[in-house]
């Protein structure tokens, strides 16, 4: 029978996703002086104060400016205005770095502690989960609450409309899908969004309505594919239920309105709600904690096996023991929309997992070398999703020789692959593995 579904987004001004950014920038500041660091960076951030904390091996120990790396994001984000509460220029920088457990480095580096080859940084499982329902394979409700913020951040930066606008805003939408399990229409939007005080609140609340409706939705249908616009459909603006600011205004927002911690919008980073999640978080940690390393690999798992055509959604779960490379297990869940048969028979999940193991090399150090996450390519996840997003080639600054490396006027550069998991690579193998004839890579699109 039909249904209702609801994924969330929040916006790089958000009190969480300020800390995400901050922890994934340390993080790549570090990895551009030491391709091997270590570093699992968490940061809290509240009214007038940043805390950075957590464990830290590398090369870029005593270079790293903490205090310059936090200004910088802070200010890139946008709290740039003292009345925020916290701005880029006034905030205390607190550090509360330190070594990383050498009793954990020892399980994480090639040829240390029991085991030969670079071990899992913890045990714990990871998911990955692909649906042909969009162009990017993430649900529809998720991507349109990222792409509705991902506007709202474009309009505030460019500052020719809406310039009450301030940082932190929240998207959520909710689509009914049909009883084949097809998104059919777009039912409810809600937006609150952080803005500049005014005396008149009602007036403002409305005006405020009516920009969200007439200029950052009509942003967004623009940029939508032919199907997903048809999920609004004519006139969708008496139709689509559209909730703003729903309690009403929203001045006092960011750290100064509620306390940011890294690490606390994983739905949000992952699937807004479809598949499953492991539990850990991604932002602040290097490649070799499989929290982060092993939920790319999986992503990149699923993601191909959706657009080869195996099935039309997938979830894989994979899951490690400290220490050891190998994984303890690797799983397939299609949800019964795979049509694969052999010899007349239909083929099982049991049995497409099996296959995928043998595809997919899912060791640590293979997973790290596939998508290039000794490189600094962190930063780019930390808002609007770590799924769903364009790979692209980028040159970065380094501050380090090696494999890779180019010189120009006593600078460093790198080419590097931002969000490398996203690359249907691997599409052709899996087909020819279950002798499948070329697909469309979507497919269950209204």
């Amino acid at each position: 029978m039909a249904y209702l579904f609801t994924s969330e987004s929040v916006s790089e001004g958000h009190p969480d996703k300020v800390a995400d950014q901050i922890s994934d920038a340390m993080l790549d500041e570090f990895l551009k002086h030491d391709p091997n660091s270590k570093v699992a960076c968490e940061t809290f951030c509240t009214t007038g104060l940043v805390v950075v904390g957590g464990e830290i091996s590398s090369q870029g120990e005593g270079k790293v400016k903490v205090d310059t790396i936090v200004r910088d994001t802070v200010k890139k984000i946008g709290y740039t205005k003292a009345s925020y509460k916290f701005d880029s220029e006034s905030c205390a920088v607190l550090s509360a770095m330190h070594e990383q457990s050498s009793d954990i480095r020892q399980g994480v580096e090639e040829g240390k502690g029991l085991h030969t080859e670079q071990g899992a940084g913890d045990q714990g499982m990871m998911f990955g989960f692909a649906t042909n329902e969009t162009e990017s394979q993430i649900p529809i409700t998720l991507e349109l609450s990222h792409l509705i913020l991902k506007e709202m951040a474009a309009i505030r930066k460019e500052g020719k409309v809406m310039q009450y606008l301030g940082p932190d805003s929240k998207s959520q939408v909710t689509v009914e899908y049909n009883d084949r399990g097809r998104p059919v229409s777009v039912h409810t939007i809600v937006v609150s969004t952080q803005h500049d005080d005014f005396d008149e609140e009602k007036k403002m609340l409305a005006r405020i309505k009516k920009d969200v409706q007439e200029i950052v939705l009509k942003r967004v249908l623009k940029k939508l594919p032919a199907y997903s616009r048809k999920l609004f459909g004519r006139g969708w603006q008496e139709r689509v239920i559209l909730h703003v600011n729903p309690t009403g205004k929203f001045v006092i927002g960011g750290p100064h309105g509620d306390v940011g911690l890294t690490g606390r919008k994983i739905i949000v980073d992952t699937y807004g709600g479809r598949g499953a999640h492991g539990g850990g978080a991604f932002s602040g940690k290097d490649s070799s904690k499989v929290d982060r390393s092993a939920a790319y690999a999986a992503r990149h798992v699923a993601n191909n096996l959706v657009a080869a055509g195996v099935c039309d959604q997938a979830l894989v779960q994979v899951a490690y023991a400290i220490g050891v490379a190998q994984p303890v297990s690797l799983y397939v869940n299609t949800y019964k929309t795979s049509d694969i048969w052999v010899d007349g028979k239909k083929m099982s999940d049991g049995e497409i997992s099996k296959k995928v193991s043998k595809l997919f090399d899912m060791r640590p150090a293979a997973i790290v070398a596939r998508f290039g996450l000794k490189n600094p390519v962190f930063s780019e996840t930390a808002a609007y999703g770590h799924f769903g997003r364009t790979s692209e080639t980028k040159e970065v600054e380094v501050y380090y020789k090696g494999e890779g490396v180019t010189e120009r006027a006593g600078k460093f550069y790198k080419q590097v692959d931002t969000f490398g998991w996203e690359k249907l690579d691997k599409v052709d193998e899996i087909r020819e593995e279950f002798n499948l004839s070329e697909r469309a890579v979507v497919s269950n699109l209204v």
